[in-house]
């Protein structure tokens, strides 16, 4: 490659290079999704042609990606954990973080059209994500970062469940419903959702409650919590 006096400015440019031996998680988070969301008239509170595109667009990218062990979804996030092994880019940071957000964003659009065939994506509505990636030691601590995402989904979505019926259904305005709900614990809620609306909430479909995991090619609904070891079994950590 030819030099010039204007390559002095690399000399700026620094890399942060992940700690090797370690497993790696890139966690992507949609950006502005509740304008997105909004806009595009998802429904409340779990839009399940939604979920089916975050989940098609994360399965291309453990097919692109054969570091990724294991992924795990839930509403406009997406963590994927890599082998610890992994030596993709020298494990540098801005590289692994911008191409799991490029690759993952490229997906999510060009998927759009099959699961919103009659919603078009507007220039100035497009759906756009951010991403980190964070190192842990060993295999029990990644165990433990997906049982925490796996409770946050249980955790958040008992509670939109509840804040929407009352909302839509109630006729509560989101503040009313904000008031009604502070302090309620879970069984507090399960009670409103049986008493008030007729619903059970374990009959909700598995999708909103457990989230996805994708493992080997397959998108599950599963108690990733009580289960996670079944999916590290042949793991050497």
């Amino acid at each position: 490659m030819a030099k010039s006096r204007f390559e002095y400015v690399k000399q700026f440019e620094r890399d942060n290079l992940l700690l090797p031996e370690t497993f790696i998680v890139i966690r992507l988070d949609g950006r502005g999704f509740h304008k997105f969301t909004d806009h595009y008239n998802f429904v409340k509170p779990n839009d399940i042609r939604a979920l089916k595109l975050a989940n098609a667009a994360a399965l291309n990218v453990t097919r692109q990606i054969k570091d990724v062990l294991v992924a795990f979804g839930e509403s406009d996030e997406y963590s994927f954990i890599l082998r610890k092994e992994c030596d993709l880019f020298n494990r540098r940071e801005s590289k692994l973080v911008s191409t799991f957000v490029s690759t993952y964003t490229a997906h999510y659009v060009q998927l759009w059209p099959k699961f919103f065939p009659n919603t078009p994506l507007e220039i100035k509505h497009m759906p756009t994500f951010d991403g980190r990636a964070v190192v842990y030691p060993n295999l029990q601590t990644v165990k433990d970062y997906l049982s925490w995402r796996y409770v946050d989904t249980h955790i958040n979505n008992l509670y939109n469940t509840t804040f929407w019926n009352l909302v839509l259904k109630g006729g509560m305005t989101t503040k009313e419903a904000e008031q009604r709900l502070m302090g309620t614990l879970s069984s507090d809620k399960n009670e409103i959702l049986f008493s008030e609306f007729q619903i059970n909430y374990n009959n909700e479909p598995e999708i909103f409650k457990k989230g996805s995991l994708i493992f080997k090619g397959e998108v599950l609904h599963v108690d990733v919590y009580n289960t996670i070891d079944t999916y590290f079994n042949e793991y050497d950590s």
